[in-house]
């Protein structure tokens, strides 16, 4: 478990009003790697598991608390607060759980891929992620992050396309795509519906891909149904890729048959709120956790002619979140951009890792460390469209401050 004694002691990064594209050239790769300590790189299937364990515990035993719960007769005003509880926590475990099957998706988790693929399917199964669905196009993300074409989650709008509509959007339109919204409401509509929404939008449609990210066609020739993380056919996937899509939804028909049983012996109710209140608050942590590691103000995007591996990697964010983030979401908040680096470093060797490559990035490596929430609404009001960077920040599209 993460230490706060061995916390990170990274100089504060200043706040920049823009993006930091190309002023100083970024280390290759392998300079990086080779100031990170090689035990960085080891991974101990025990210490893994035991997160897992422990994690599988917790879960277990606030279960068990929400059947208790179901069957208190009390007040309202004693069962709501209490319900309001417990989701947010199992919620918040369950994220933990979540993040432990994403290192098995990157075997960062032990050196035996076997047990990797089989852990991270049944965690991801028992939490409704399509497991080796969601691997095949996160391994694309990490390949090609931050690249406006060929990443694979929330690439931006460029200021051109904005500019380029040719009606005003209804405010239907303005809340599912937020870089329309223009009052508080909308814009707090539309963060709603992307915390809410966007986790399905992904799985369902390939929803904030970029043009050219699927494997067959690009996004202007596929239908939706051929874009969904469901579909074993879908152009997200190589032909090859197509049987453990199968295995994915194998994994999500299970646990909604676990779920059917579960309702019959407790009731559909409890179920509900035991389940599904916890599911919605994790999903609103991954988009969130997602949209915050590469949405902010300095951090650039790249068109293809200018994007490298390493630029990419460079413009992801570390950001804070306390004794959550760090216990309980397993350090994914704080130590992300070595993560983008170097994937297959276990989050437990994630701090020191970045506390070796952090003074080799300098000025742009980017650390954010106010509040979280207030985070997510900044980023979401002003990171809404990208622009050609001129002068030092040439190379590198940038977050645009003005409005279209």
């Amino acid at each position: 478990m993460i230490t706060t004694t061995s916390r990170v002691q990274v100089p504060p990064v200043k706040t920049r009003l823009t993006a930091v594209a190309d002023v100083k050239p970024l280390p290759d790769v392998k300079t990086l790697k080779d100031a990170i300590p090689a035990k960085c790189f080891e991974r101990s299937m025990i210490r893994s598991f035991s997160y897992v364990v422990r994690d599988s515990i917790i879960v277990s035993s606030l279960f068990y608390s929400a059947v208790w719960l179901s069957g208190l007769d009390a007040p309202l005003f004693v069962t709501v607060p209490l319900w309001a509880l417990y989701s947010f926590v199992q919620g918040c475990f369950f994220t933990g759980l979540w993040i432990l099957a994403h290192d098995c998706g990157h075997d960062s988790f032990s050196a035996n891929l076997t047990v990797n693929a089989i852990t991270g399917w049944f965690l991801h199964s028992m939490l409704m992620v399509p497991f080796f669905s969601w691997k095949f196009s996160h391994a694309r993300h990490h390949r090609y992050h931050n690249h406006m074409e060929k990443d694979t989650v929330f690439v931006p709008h460029r200021k051109s396309e904005v500019e380029g509509r040719k009606t005003e959007p209804t405010i239907l339109e303005k809340i599912m795509d937020h870089a329309a919204a223009d009052t508080p409401v909308v814009t707090f509509a539309a963060l709603l519906f992307h915390q809410f929404f966007g986790w399905p939008a992904y799985i369902f449609m390939n929803a904030g891909a970029g043009m050219k990210s699927l494997t067959q066609s690009d996004r202007f020739t596929s239908s939706s149904y051929k874009q969904s993380h469901l579909n074993p056919t879908a152009h997200v996937f190589t032909p090859s890729e197509a049987p453990f899509v199968a295995l994915s939804n194998l994994g999500l028909a299970i646990t909604m048959g676990a779920l059917y049983l579960a309702s019959k012996s407790v009731g559909g109710w409890t179920v509900l709120l035991a389940y599904g209140l916890p599911y919605l608050w994790m999903n609103h942590w991954i988009v969130a956790i997602t949209y915050l590691h590469h949405t902010h103000p300095e951090a650039p995007h790249y068109e293809a002619e200018d994007w490298t591996f390493i630029k990419g990697a460079a413009s992801t964010v570390d950001r804070e979140f306390g004794f959550i983030g760090r216990h309980i979401f397993h350090g994914i908040i704080e130590y992300h951009v070595v993560h983008h680096m170097f994937p297959r470093i276990p989050f437990y060797h994630a701090e020191e890792a970045t506390l070796a490559i952090a003074p080799l990035l300098g000025e742009r490596y980017i650390q954010q460390k106010s509040n979280f929430f207030t985070d997510l609404w900044e980023s979401f009001t002003t990171c809404k469209y990208v622009e050609q960077g001129t002068g030092a920040h040439a190379g590198g599209l940038v977050w645009s401050k003005n409005k279209a």
